[in-house]
C-alpha cells in the first residue's frame, strides 16, 4: 500500500492489536454495533466448549478506536489480521467510514457474517453467559477476553451496560462452577 492504513478496533484489537501503529484515536462507527455474536471454537473456546466473542452486527453505533498503521507496514498488517481474525471465516473484511475527533477516516474492519455457522446472535443471554463462563481456547479464557475489552472501554470512557451485565453474570457463573 502507498498510504497509511486505518484499522477499526471494537474488541481485542483495542487492547491487543498485535501490529505496529503510530496513532490511536477514539472512533465512532455508524450502522454497526458491538455484539457477543460469534461462536469461538479456537481462540476463546473449543469445538467441545465454544466461547462467544464480539462481532460487528448490523444496526446501531459502535464506539471503539482506529489505529493508524504506517504504509510500510500496511500489507503485513492486513496479512496478520487475516490470519488472526479469519480462521473460521465468520467475518467479512470491509472498509467503512469511521468518525474520529479529527475527522472521518476509511478504516479496515471485520463485520460478522450472519449466514455463517458460527453466528450466534440468536442465542439467549443464559446460553451466552454459560459459554463465556466456561470456555477457554488457545488465547485464554472467554471471561478474560470480555474483562479486558470492558477495561479498555472504561479507559476510553465508554460504557456498554449490556456487556457489563453479561460479564457480571458470567463471572458469578464461573465462580459457582469453580471455572474462574
Amino acid at each position: 500500500m502507498r498510504e497509511d492504513l486505518w484499522v477499526f478496533g471494537y474488541g481485542s484489537l483495542m487492547w491487543r492489536p498485535g501490529f505496529p501503529h503510530t496513532e490511536m484515536r477514539r472512533a465512532l462507527l455508524r450502522g454497526w454495533h458491538r455484539a457477543l455474536c460469534v461462536g469461538s471454537v479456537e481462540h476463546r473456546g473449543t469445538p467441545e466448549q465454544p466461547g462467544v466473542v464480539l462481532g460487528l452486527d448490523r444496526g446501531g453505533i459502535c464506539r471503539g478506536v482506529v489505529l493508524r498503521v504506517p504504509a510500510r507496514h500496511a500489507a503485513r498488517t492486513l496479512l496478520y489480521l487475516n490470519d488472526r481474525e479469519m480462521g473460521t471465516y465468520s467475518y467479512q473484511q470491509v472498509f467503512l467510514p469511521v468518525m474520529t475527533p479529527k475527522g472521518v477516516v476509511r478504516a479496515f474492519t471485520h463485520v460478522v457474517d450472519r449466514g455463517h455457522a458460527h453466528y450466534v446472535g440468536h442465542i439467549g443471554d443464559a446460553e451466552r453467559i454459560r459459554r463465556i463462563a466456561a470456555a477457554v481456547g488457545k488465547s485464554g479464557a472467554n471471561l478474560d477476553y470480555l474483562n479486558n475489552t470492558l477495561r479498555q472501554l472504561a479507559r476510553l470512557g465508554v460504557r456498554d451496560r449490556q456487556l457489563e451485565a453479561v460479564y457480571a453474570a458470567a463471572k458469578i457463573a464461573a465462580s459457582l462452577s469453580g471455572a474462574e
